[in-house]
C-alpha cells in the first residue's frame, strides 16, 4: 500500500480506530460521518470502535450499524484502562501501514480523512493532525474560554505542531505507554524519536465540544497539564504548549487580532493558569497520573455544523 506511495495513482490506503466510552449519543453520527467521507485518492479499509466498559448502550449500537456497513468493527473491552490501552488494542488489529485515532466525541468534516492521510505521500512525515473546531456558544464565558484555547492550539500548530483530538500516523510501534494521559503527545513524541516530521493540516477540520461547566474545565485542563508534566519527565518530550516563549507569542497575536475582548483574554488565561498549577501540583506533589480519567460530561451531545 504505502509502498507504491509516490505513484499518483495509488491510493493510500488507512485504518480507522474509534475510542469510546459512554458514546451512545454521538457514536452513530460519527461512524456515518466517517462511512461518508469525501475520498478520491484514499481509501478506508476498516472503522475499529474500540469500546472502553460501555455501560450506555454504545456497545449495541456499534453492533447494529456494523450489521450494514461491514467496514465497521467492535472490539469491547470488559474494564476500562484507560484511553492508550485502548489505542494499544487498536493498534494490534489494525491491518493498514496508515492509523488514524479519533475520540468518540468528535466528528470530522466530509473531506478530513483525504486531507490527513494525502501528506503521507512524503516519506519523511510520520503523523499529521487536523484542526479542532468546538461548536460551544463562544458568548458565554466558558465557551468563550475553550474556542481561545483551541484558537491558540491552531496557531501554535501553524508554527510549531501540535496535534490533537484526531491523529493520523504511520505504523511504526505496536503501543504507546499505557500510563499515559496524553495519547497524542506520546504518538507525537515516538514518531518524532524514530526521526518522522509531523505535520498540522489545518483544513482538516474535526468538530469538538469543550466543557461548558468550571468544573469540568478544570478536570480536563489540569489532567492534561499533569499528563504533559509525564511525558516530559518520563521521555523527555516537551510540547509545543510547554513553551512560555511560544505561549507568549500567541497571546499577543490574539490580543492584537480582538483587542476588544482583552477582559475576556485575560480571564481566560488566567482559568488556564489556575489549571495548570494544579496539574502541576497533582503531578509534583500528589504524584498523580490520571491516565483513566473521569469523563466530563458538559464535553458530550455534541451537534456537529456539519
Amino acid at each position: 500500500m504505502i509502498e507504491n506511495a509516490s505513484d499518483n495513482t495509488q491510493k493510500l490506503i488507512c485504518s480507522i480506530g474509534v475510542i469510546a466510552y459512554n458514546e451512545a449519543g454521538n457514536i452513530i453520527k460519527l461512524l456515518q460521518s466517517l462511512c461518508n467521507q469525501k475520498l478520491s485518492r484514499v481509501e478506508i479499509a476498516e472503522v475499529i470502535v474500540v469500546s472502553s466498559a460501555c455501560t450506555d448502550g454504545t456497545d449495541d449500537l456499534v453492533s447494529e450499524f456494523a450489521t450494514t456497513h461491514p467496514q465497521v468493527s467492535l472490539i469491547c473491552q470488559k474494564e476500562r484502562k484507560g484511553k492508550s490501552s485502548a489505542i494499544n488494542l487498536f493498534l494490534q488489529k489494525a491491518k493498514s501501514e496508515i492509523l488514524i485515532i479519533e475520540s468518540g466525541d468528535t466528528i470530522p468534516a466530509a473531506d478530513t480523512i483525504e486531507k490527513l492521510v494525502l501528506p503521507f505521500k512524503d516519506r519523511k512525515i510520520g503523523a499529521t493532525g487536523g484542526r479542532p473546531v468546538p461548536v460551544n456558544d463562544e458568548n458565554t464565558v466558558m465557551g468563550y474560554a475553550v474556542h481561545l484555547l483551541w484558537r491558540m492550539h491552531h496557531r501554535m500548530a501553524l508554527i510549531s505542531p501540535k496535534l490533537g483530538e484526531m491523529i493520523a500516523f504511520r505504523k511504526l510501534f505496536d503501543s504507546i505507554p499505557t500510563d499515559s494521559a496524553v495519547d497524542e503527545a506520546s504518538i507525537e513524541a515516538i514518531v518524532r524519536a524514530k526521526g518522522y516530521k509531523l505535520k498540522y493540516v489545518p483544513d482538516a477540520v474535526i468538530y469538538n465540544k469543550g466543557p461548558e461547566t468550571w468544573r469540568d474545565f478544570v478536570k480536563q485542563r489540569r489532567r492534561i497539564q499533569n499528563g504533559h508534566l509525564w511525558l516530559k519527565q518520563k521521555y523527555h518530550y516537551k510540547v509545543a504548549s510547554q513553551e512560555s516563549g511560544l505561549m507568549l507569542k500567541i497571546f499577543w497575536q490574539e490580543l492584537k487580532e480582538r483587542p476588544l475582548q482583552i477582559f475576556k483574554l485575560f480571564l481566560a488565561m488566567l482559568m488556564e493558569a489556575y489549571c495548570r498549577i494544579l496539574g502541576s501540583y497533582d503531578f509534583y506533589v500528589k504524584k498523580k497520573n490520571p491516565f483513566a480519567w473521569e469523563i466530563s460530561s458538559s464535553t458530550k451531545n455534541l451537534n456537529s455544523k456539519e
